[in-house]
């Protein structure tokens, strides 16, 4: 075999490798994490952030470490990748208020609330064992955990690296 061809297949074969399993280059589209991340702007996943993701699916081969609070992270909803902030952890309290306006209050954090997204909330006091909180930094336009429900740690595909 020509040796410029098994250069060429080696090559190829450590690029699936670092894309399948290490990191990723992804374009930021929409705008729930403005002013972080802008529409059209690309950053860099790091997929080994918490473990080795199966390429062929959406969870771990191999868990080592769990999202931790203001980490901007990736996972599939509506298969889609998503990109959004943890803003809390399992176990950590949360409180719900909807007097004149509907706020989520979390980690000395104010975060405004829809009344649909406070109807979502209200009876909920802690984030659930194995689960995170994540949110969009632009709290007027993300759809994220206050309307589709907590985020399994387990399907956490990675963390933004570089932006």
């Amino acid at each position: 075999m020509n040796l410029k061809f098994r250069f060429v297949l080696v090559g190829i074969g450590i690029g699936v490798f670092l894309k399948l399993f290490i990191f990723d280059i992804l374009k930021v589209e929409g705008t729930s994490m403005e002013p972080a991340l802008k529409p059209g702007s690309h950053l860099i996943e790091n997929k080994l952030a918490y473990g080795i993701i199966n390429p062929l699916g959406s969870t771990f081969l191999l868990q080592w470490a769990e999202p931790k609070n203001g980490d901007i992270v990736l996972y599939y909803y509506n298969n889609h990748i998503v990109v959004k902030r943890c803003i809390a952890l399992q176990n950590e309290p949360l409180e719900i208020i909807g007097d004149s306006e509907y706020i989520l209050k979390v980690n000395q954090k104010s975060i405004p609330l829809t009344e649909q997204q406070y109807l979502n909330l209200k009876d909920i006091k802690k984030v659930p064992e194995g689960r995170i909180l994540a949110v969009g930094d632009n709290y007027i336009e993300s759809i994220d955990s206050r309307d589709y429900g907590f985020v399994s740690t387990a399907n956490v595909l990675g963390k933004a690296l570089w932006k």
